[in-house]
């Protein structure tokens, strides 16, 4: 990874917007499973600082089994940054509701900064079974709205909290620190399914999509209608030619075939409705199918598809999810400062575009 920021790309200027128009978008912070102990939390904080260089509204922290702590890099990603939100990835089988309370309370005490949750209900299911649950997936998604529930009112800061539901008791839980009223997290949550779409309009969370190519971009119509703005996960490859970007493209993700056994593997263990999804479509995208892209999926190098392209045809295609009602976009993990200011660039001037066609 290259850990030193250029400014050899140029810079786009668009009068009265955000760096990256009206959207909110956010990176992806390093995994410590591709890193060395002692380098790690150095690419931790330059993928951040990169990132609110850029503009971006904040930084994904992934849960997982295999990989640190989440809370543990969040508050590298705090200590180091200015206005960078941590988008944190919770885990209902990790932590208790009233601990995840407890350290976005403590967070917001000791830097002032806001935390949005990314709730997952967990899709590879030798992880779940490996810590002896084996709730099947619906139920995980009933379980992650009373959890969102129980989050949020023992940080509403009205008192002792009773709780008796279905998954979680309190009994006259205290919370301290309070958490001030603008400091109060938000809240995605994946909708990919049918449960997943169900449980963000129980709880009033974004639902983050896999989405398909650009031509198919319809976000979810309550989301539409003024509930939340819907996201999607998508990975930007731009560059001023169509050659220059899937150059860099197929530099980046060479074909791995070690890697696209994985992915088969991984295939057979998940229940994740996204994965199964990306997946059907394997095969029918590339260089001679515009610019998107699953080349990094099919080998296990990313979990997101990716548009590859140059600007003029991203811009067009980033342009159509966000006129399908889509605001809110999670990139990939960004390689280099330039990478991510090559992203700005596209989305600057699709919201631009829009904007001056009188769209939100």
């Amino acid at each position: 990874m290259n850990m030193s920021p250029s400014s050899e790309v140029e810079q786009p200027q668009v009068t009265g917007l955000p760096l990256f128009g009206t959207c909110q978008v956010f990176a992806t912070s390093p995994q410590s499973l591709d890193w060395r102990p002692e380098t790690y939390r150095d690419s931790v904080v330059a993928v951040a600082q990169w990132s609110e260089a850029a503009g971006c509204t904040g930084t994904l922290i992934y849960t997982d089994n295999s990989i640190v702590d989440p809370w543990l890099v969040t508050q590298a990603v705090l200590a180091d940054t200015a206005t960078l939100t941590p988008l944190v990835a919770v885990q209902p089988l990790y932590m208790h509701p009233y601990a995840v309370a407890k350290m976005v309370a403590s967070l917001g005490f000791l830097y002032g900064r806001r935390v949005i949750l990314n709730m997952v209900a967990g899709g590879f299911k030798n992880d779940l079974l490996s810590l002896g649950d084996g709730t099947p997936h619906d139920r995980r998604y009933d379980r992650l709205v009373e959890y969102v529930q129980v989050v949020k009112k023992l940080l509403a800061g009205t008192g002792p909290v009773t709780w008796d539901g279905e998954f979680y008791q309190l009994k006259q839980a205290i919370l301290k620190p309070g958490l001030p009223a603008h400091l109060q997290p938000g809240f995605f949550i994946s909708g990919s399914s049918g449960a997943g779409m169900a449980a963000a309009a129980a709880t009033g969370a974004v639902p983050i999509q896999y989405p398909g190519p650009p031509h198919e971009a319809i976000a979810p119509q309550q989301n539409r209608a003024g509930m939340t703005t819907a996201g999607v996960r998508l990975g930007i490859i731009a560059r001023p030619t169509t050659e220059e970007a899937w150059e860099a493209a197929h530099q980046r993700f060479p074909f791995d075939r070690k890697g696209q056994i994985a992915h088969q593997m991984a295939m057979r263990v998940s229940d994740s409705q996204w994965h199964q999804q990306l997946s059907a479509r394997a095969g029918e995208t590339g260089p001679v199918g515009g610019t998107y892209w699953l080349g990094p999926f099919e080998i296990s190098k990313s979990n997101c598809p990716y548009l590859v392209g140059s600007y003029a045809a991203v811009i067009e295609d980033l342009s159509r999810y966000m006129e399908g009602g889509y605001g809110t976009f999670i990139l990939d993990i960004p390689p280099s400062a330039e990478e991510l200011a090559h992203s700005r660039i596209v989305f600057s001037e699709a919201a631009s575009r829009l904007a001056q066609e009188g769209r939100p």
